[in-house]
């Protein structure tokens, strides 16, 4: 749901997904002397409740020593930015927001002008689209708040389900639905977490067809290790009796694909499919999303893709052919859902067409990269124009053999005034200062810390918003070698703003976290408690980045103009 709002020189952009509200504000010149911030009040109109949203800076003037993890009232340390979100928004829920501008000196704050705007929220179940997303941030102060950071093994159940925020549940949920004259399909790169595993079981004894692909390439390193998940895939299969309802990929490359087709006798109902690997790293570490799409035609290919990979084709022109023939590039996307699947030829259509689609954005392009930046979209990011451009990574390189001119690259990219870059990290700094340490991983081998996920929205607050998201890395190998399917969905604001918004939420945690490790690197510091957090500026120069200043455009100020709504930046 949107809604944008003016009144008493205020701008007000509000984007609302499932369980993210996004606020994005504009303030005209004449109101900017002496204004030190927003104060925001959230009004929960399914119980009444009334709360001052709260930060974590404050002004040094009015608390200098503030405990680490703690939190403050906007009502006193307002906010200096112009960008919010409530990440603590429910599902199908209405709020009033109440956006107050605070003056003056910070130990007596004056609120002259103020604004609110009413908005609800997403349900989480749509008619065709429904998603579901992790938190994707094990490396939170809210997580080291919560759970004391204990790795979820230790902390228990509630950690599970905190870092999880509906991901498995809705899942194992889709998979219940499955009973008798139902048929469950499958293809699974990592195919090992027990609750899943067992709820495929209890479906089968159910009385459901249950039969699931899964990665059984058998490879090994120059020492003789197994590398890929087939090993760990066969001795799950194993413990969980459920080697009846598997199948074997043996023949491909990466059997990439994490989606499973519902039917009930001869019709094709859904699929779930996305980017989440099963594994407890996949569902509670690193980020990840499920997505439902509740539709026949789309089921039904779906299920033609699942019987090519069932008969376990090697890669060759046959089977590409294939899949380009069961999912041809549109020549015009249209609104509604368009499907791909790979691998395709060696002209890398799919990736190209992409690249086309990215680089046609009119006013906005967000990407997640989990490996590094294709030399297709690098060439998209580099562009000095009144596009806004932000790009979402696990690490600014693709191999560690070209560690360093990627990381080059990366970084010329992100002086561009247009886009902003921010990697995954977490706070490493302790209790003298004000954050708390916080934890890097929630098992102990893993291949992914932070950035899991594979999607792209273009222009996505506009009219016609693109959200492309599914299994593939928009890499080479994930368009001519892996066995790997997406999704592009044209026209679907509800979609559109509940991505938006988990991409915002991640987006920000992430670039908190660089901006701490930039500024630890910046000052030459070598240990953490030597860095000091900043605190809340006393005057109205904190607003000067949000500005044109003649024609040097910044960062922030191309935020500014494309999240309040001003849609050319």
């Amino acid at each position: 749901m949107r809604k944008r709002k003016l009144q008493n020189g205020i701008t007000v952009n509000a984007i609302a997904g499932t369980y993210v509200v996004f606020l994005g504000f504009d303030l005209e010149l004449k109101f900017r002397n002496e204004f030190r911030g927003f104060a925001i009040k959230r009004k929960d109109h399914s119980d009444g409740e009334e709360i001052w949203l709260r930060g974590i800076k404050t002004f040094k003037e009015t608390n200098p020593h503030p405990a680490p993890g703690e939190t403050f009232s906007s009502f006193y340390h307002p906010i200096q930015g112009f960008q919010w979100a409530d990440y603590s928004a429910k599902s199908g829920i209405t709020y009033t927001y109440t956006i107050v501008c605070m003056y003056g000196n910070p130990s007596n704050l004056q609120n002259k002008r103020e604004i609110e705007i009413t908005i609800t929220t997403e349900v989480e179940l749509g008619n065709i689209h429904t998603v579901f997303f992790n938190r994707g941030s094990v490396a939170s102060q809210e997580y080291a708040r919560k759970f004391l950071n204990k790795k979820p093994s230790e902390a228990g159940i509630g950690a599970y389900k905190w870092l999880s925020r509906g991901l498995v549940e809705a899942l194992i949920a889709f998979i219940e639905r499955a009973n008798k004259d139902f048929s469950i399909h499958g293809a699974v790169y990592e195919l090992q977490f027990p609750e899943v595993l067992n709820a495929l079981k209890q479906a089968s004894n159910r009385g459901a067809n249950v039969k699931v692909i899964f990665d059984d390439v058998e490879k090994y390193n120059s020492k003789g290790k197994p590398i890929g998940p087939w090993k760990r895939n066969r001795e799950q299969i194993k413990t969980s009796k459920i080697k009846s309802l598997c199948i074997s990929r043996a023949h491909g490359k990466l059997m990439h694909n994490k989606f499973f087709v519902l039917s009930k006798g001869n019709k094709n109902l859904a699929v779930w499919t996305g980017s989440t690997n099963l594994t407890e790293n996949g569902i509670y570490g690193h980020s990840n999303l499920g997505h439902i799409v509740e539709n026949e035609a789309v089921a039904n290919s779906y299920i033609d893709y699942w019987k090519r990979l069932k008969n376990d084709p090697v890669i060759d022109n046959v089977y590409r052919n294939a899949n380009m023939s069961a999912s041809p590039i549109p020549s015009e996307m249209q609104n509604g859902t368009a499907l791909i699947f790979s691998p395709r030829g060696n002209n890398l259509d799919a990736l190209n067409w992409y690249a086309h689609i990215a680089e046609n954005a009119q006013n906005a392009l967000f990407m997640t990269f989990a490996f590094g930046m294709h030399e297709k979209f690098k060439k998209i990011f580099k562009k000095k124009d009144n596009i806004l451009r932000m790009a979402l990574m696990e690490k600014a390189y693709s191999s560690p053999r070209i560690k360093e001119k990627d990381e080059k690259e990366i970084q010329k990219i992100r002086n561009l005034s247009n886009v902003i870059v921010s990697i995954g990290n977490r706070i490493v700094t302790n209790s003298f200062d004000r954050w708390l340490i916080e934890i890097d991983r929630i098992v102990n081998n893993i291949h992914v810390h932070w950035i899991h996920t594979k999607y792209m929205l273009v222009d996505p607050l506009g009219n016609a918003p693109i959200v492309i998201s599914g299994s593939a890395n928009f890499s080479k190998a994930s368009t001519n070698t892996n066995d790997e399917n997406m999704m592009i969905i044209k026209g679907d604001k509800r979609i559109a703003d509940i991505y938006f918004g988990e991409y915002i939420r991640l987006f920000s945690h992430y670039s908190f976290r660089e901006a701490v490790k930039w500024a630890m690197k910046k000052n030459n510091l070598g240990l953490p408690q030597q860095w000091t957090p900043q605190y809340l500026v006393n005057d109205d120069n904190w607003m000067k980045d949000y500005f044109e200043e003649v024609d040097d455009r910044t960062a922030r100020c191309a935020r500014r103009k494309y999240f309040a709504g001003q849609m050319s930046i």
